[in-house]
Order: structure tokens, then sequence, then C-alpha cells
């Protein structure tokens, strides 16, 4: 679990979305700028969140997927998860569990990642 107010996304400098003061609307934005390195869309319109519990802001709990489960980066995707999530003002804490059930499928993406993807 990563306690605190202020997270650094990676390496690379992150456009932070506009906070809206709804917890679960601004905790899916901050998600949003969490990206999948081998697909050009974010984890969140990728359909890898599977549950985001927002309602104790001491900890927020999330449910994520991996597209597929031998994923190299897997242990970084998740703590980029867990950091962009304590971005959202109100949030105290952030715990992310990693789930492979049911199974992630291109069916879960939003309509946004297929059109980015050229699949609609």
């Amino acid at each position: 679990m990563i306690e605190g107010q202020t997270a650094a996304m990676s390496e690379d400098p992150v456009e932070l979305p506009e906070w809206t003061g709804d917890l679960e609307t601004d905790v899916i934005a901050a998600i949003r700028t969490v990206f999948d390195p081998e697909i050009p869309v974010n984890v969140y319109d990728l359909g890898l969140i599977y549950r985001l519990d927002v309602s104790n802001p001491d900890l927020i709990d999330i449910d994520m997927t991996l597209t597929a489960p031998g994923c190299p980066v897997a242990g970084e995707m998740l703590r980029q998860v867990e950091k962009a999530a304590l971005l959202a003002p109100g949030t105290k804490a952030a715990k992310v569990n990693l789930v492979f059930d049911p199974p992630w499928d291109a069916q879960k993406m939003s309509d946004e990642a297929k059109l980015e993807l050229g699949m609609l």
C-alpha cells in the first residue's frame, strides 16, 4: 500500500486531469493517466480495472487485471495505478489487487479504446 497525497507516475511528466470534486470521477481520471506499455491506451479504457471502491477515502480499493497473465511489467503497472489513484484529491491510501477472474478480453475495452485501436 502506498500512502500520501502526491506521487510520480514515471520518469516522464504526466498531464494531470482537472479535478471535479467527485472522488470516484477523480480517481478514474487519475487512473486514465496510466497506459499499458504495449498498447497505446490507458488501463481504465482497456478494461483492466474490474472494481473500484471509493467508499472509504482512507483506502481506495482497486481490482485490476492484465491483458495477459505473463505480463513482464505487471508489478510496475500495479504501482502506477496505486500512485495515480493517490493523485485524486481526498485520497489518503490506495491498494491494487491483481485478479485474473474473469480473464480479460477485448470486449472489456471502452468504445473509445476500440476506436483508438481501429477496432470500430
